[in-house]
């Protein structure tokens, strides 16, 4: 069974290996859904949502919101920056997918293969 929980957060970055007005550096308000897959446990539940939330904050949000992604990542892309949350949290929960919104209307998602 599939189990999702969305989740905001606003950072700063330029791209340095873009020309255009990206490497400019600029903000945004990420959208974030996170994904996990597993059976029902004994407790009726896959996850307890308030855990998953305290699982992506402390690994995630904490780390992201309101920073500089450039002090991060060397290039933070949307794909690189999925493909950080994807290793600070597959240890964790079981993943199914990472999507990200950078703004309105644009995504990138990570699946388990």
């Amino acid at each position: 069974m599939k189990l999702g929980r969305i989740f905001y957060f606003d950072s700063a970055h330029y791209l340095p290996d873009y020309k255009g007005e990206c490497e400019k550096f600029h903000g945004h308000t990420y959208k974030l859904e996170v994904v996990i897959e597993d059976n029902i446990k004994k407790d009726g539940m896959v996850l307890d949502f308030r855990k998953m939330k305290g699982i992506v904050e402390k690994s995630v949000l904490e780390k992201l919101d309101h920073q500089d992604l450039n002090k991060i990542l060397k290039n933070p892309t949307a794909e690189n920056i999925v493909e950080w949350i994807w290793k600070a949290l597959e240890k964790k929960i079981p993943l199914y997918s990472v999507r990200l919104w950078e703004g309105e209307g644009k995504w990138v998602e990570k699946t388990l293969q």
